[in-house]
């Protein structure tokens, strides 16, 4: 069982949403604007917030960075937008996953479960506390910290968790599939969420897919991480 907040403007869709999670054994409480739910998680612990993006208040995007201010707990976006370049900076915002409305409950339960994988397993993991070292860049997963010549990255949770999962691994071509597993603890997605942390951190890196430094994509087999020849 999970504590969910829903926050969602559309009173049909937030009830269904309210039986469905209920139905399944989560404690749900619910709102219909930004700063509410800015109130709920300044007051209540949650596991996972459902965050719909067209809210009367505030722009979701806007709220979810305020969330971020406050608190690192698992957001999903529940939006009707499919624009992908909204995506890219709502992932980059700090956002852990989206569902493009219209999705079905089984999608949504799906989600949130790898969601909620991903916290327990990072929140449950003990971390080395060796420094990870790959030409310039320079990874320390205990003060999730990355330099890169001496200077720190600034990443997301998410960015930097491929990072450092690559960086065990230098000169290895990583399959996707085995990306989705173990950074993101789904048995199955879409390579669209690989490719917009990929290109993401190739910008903080300094460097693009057509003219790579330290991160290698070799088509149809996988990603690697190996320092500039």
């Amino acid at each position: 069982m999970a504590s969910v907040l829903v926050v969602e403007d559309d009173q049909f869709v937030r009830s269904a949403l309210i039986r469905h999670l209920t139905e399944a054994s989560h404690a749900v409480r619910s709102v219909g604007t930004a700063l509410e739910a800015l109130r709920e998680v300044a007051h209540h612990r949650f596991d996972v917030v459902i965050l719909d993006l067209g809210l009367p208040d505030l722009d979701g995007s806007e709220a979810l960075k305020m969330l971020r201010g406050i608190t690192d707990v698992p957001v999903i976006i529940a939006t009707a937008r499919d624009d992908e370049a909204e995506i890219v900076r709502l992932l980059n915002d700090g956002a852990d996953d989206y569902l493009t409305k219209p999705f079905s409950v089984e999608h949504l339960s799906a989600r949130m479960a790898a969601v909620l994988r991903r916290a327990r397993a990072t929140a449950g993991a003990e971390p080395p506390s060796r420094v990870l070292r790959v030409g310039g860049l320079a990874i320390d997963p205990l003060r999730r910290q990355a330099e890169l010549d001496g200077a720190v990255l600034d990443l997301t949770r998410r960015e930097f968790d491929l990072l450092a999962f690559l960086a065990e691994r230098p000169g290895v071509v990583v399959a996707r599939r085995e990306l989705l597993a173990e950074v993101w603890q789904q048995s199955y997605g879409d390579d669209q969420t690989i490719d917009v942390h990929l290109s993401w951190l190739r910008r903080k890196l300094g460097e693009t897919a057509a003219r790579p430094r330290y991160l290698h994509t070799l088509r149809g087999v996988g990603v690697k991480l190996e320092p500039p020849r």
